[in-house]
């Protein structure tokens, strides 16, 4: 992991000297009018399937304690060793969550390559977890989830998201509010959203829920999710990101709205 990491760090400190000589060459204007310089601009570092590294080194997967454990050490490690690359180059280094939207799979299928007997995400089509996060397919529990994730994504120093993913939407505002409460105050996450799945029916509009096609004139539709940041149509994801929507399990608005947490930073709201 420190090699890879140089590597990393390498390639980031050319990255971040060709633009700065872009920019002061006058190849950038406009980014050279508005920013000026890279100085305050984080190099970033993150690591990505961490559930499969659990699987593969310790034979559990990162929802048990033992792999939880690991995943924590192994985020203080690489915050240690970033602070260190702060300290020989002058330049900002945060440690991320990041999306790899493309990257989860294209490392999972060159991995599988090389090594076939490798464990990876994906029944189909292999892929990697995204970042420390729970697999897809471990619970139907929102809160079991935000238990086991709160410790992770608050050793991260760049972004992260907790997306709590629903297979349709949430029965009223009202829930929606009492939901948003419930996570923002009792849980340090930094980041999270409300995604729930819905289709387009280019004649009926919006559905509720993933329909294939609409239950009222049959045509077929436009099935919406969220991939990674942002939503857009399943079928234009690649085939990795296809494959974990398939797989995934979406948690139940019931045991979001009646379960208690039992993390929590002040325990100030319960619904």
């Amino acid at each position: 992991l420190e090699y890879l990491m140089g590597l990393a760090k390498i390639s980031l400190e050319m990255k971040r000297e060709i633009v700065e000589k872009n920019m002061q060459g006058g190849l950038l204007p406009y980014t050279k009018r508005y920013l000026g310089t890279l100085k305050n601009h984080f190099s970033t570092i993150g690591p990505l399937g961490m559930n499969e590294a659990c699987l593969n080194l310790l034979g559990k997967d990162i929802a048990s304690e033992e792999g939880k454990s690991f995943a924590v050490e192994t985020l203080k490690f690489m915050k240690a060793k970033l602070s260190d690359f702060q300290e020989e180059t002058g330049h900002i280094y945060n440690l991320e969550a990041v999306p790899a939207e493309g990257t989860s799979y294209r490392l999972a299928r060159m991995d599988k390559r090389k090594y076939p007997d490798i464990i990876t995400a994906g029944k189909e089509v292999p892929y990697y977890t995204n970042s420390t996060l729970l697999p897809v397919n471990e619970t139907e529990d929102v809160i079991e989830a935000l238990e086991h994730q709160e410790e992770l994504q608050t050793l991260y120093t760049g972004g992260t998201v907790f997306h709590i993913f629903l297979g349709e939407r949430v029965s009223s505002g009202e829930a929606v509010m009492r939901l948003l409460k419930k996570v923002a105050y009792n849980t340090k996450l930094p980041y999270f959203t409300i995604t729930p799945t819905y289709s387009i029916c280019s004649d009926h509009g919006y559905l509720v829920g993933e329909h294939l096609r609409c239950p009222t004139c049959g045509k077929e539709t436009e099935v919406y999710s969220r991939v990674v940041g942002y939503f857009r149509p399943v079928r234009n994801w690649n085939e990795g990101k296809q494959e974990e929507f398939r797989q995934r399990l979406e948690y139940k608005e019931k045991i979001a709205l009646e379960k208690e947490l039992a993390v929590g930073k002040k325990r100030a709201y319960s619904v």
